[in-house]
């Protein structure tokens, strides 16, 4: 039997916090959904593009349930942007936001599934971004 929780717990801190590949490889699944793809590569993938604009960043568990197959994760990250995050430049500002991550592994205790919201709009006005939403009229108009 596979204690996912700890599972997840070395998630967090191996894949996340330090990205080490060979964590991603024994703890995700080849159909696992990641950045532009699916694997343990897809996973670091998008991790790494994270840590380019957080060098930083780290990560703590909130709150962690299990149940069967299933986790659900309420994390808090803080870090220090020191590279671009999308369109957004280096700001040298420091951030912090939270998430939720959920995951479902399969019976050999592999993650094959992965689906995560987070306080991107926090995040961005921490950053000085202005989101301001399209100026659309009843007719359509921009003005």
């Amino acid at each position: 039997m596979v204690d996912i929780d700890s599972a997840v717990r070395r998630f967090v801190s191996d894949v996340w916090h330090d990205s080490r590949e060979e964590t991603a490889y024994e703890l995700v699944a080849d159909e696992c959904p990641g950045l532009g793809g699916s694997g343990p590569a897809a996973v670091l993938a998008w991790h790494r593009e994270r840590r380019t604009a957080f060098p930083d960043l780290r990560y703590k568990i909130v709150d962690l349930i299990v149940s069967g197959e299933r986790a659900a994760l309420h994390w808090r990250a803080a870090g220090t942007q020191r590279g671009a995050f999308g369109p957004v430049p280096p700001t040298g500002q420091v951030v912090s936001y939270s998430g939720a991550t959920f995951l479902r592994f399969d019976p050999a205790g592999k993650i094959i599934d992965v689906w995560s919201v987070n306080e991107l709009f926090q995040l961005l006005q921490q950053l000085g971004v202005e989101v301001l939403p399209p100026l659309t009229g009843a007719g359509g108009s921009a003005d």
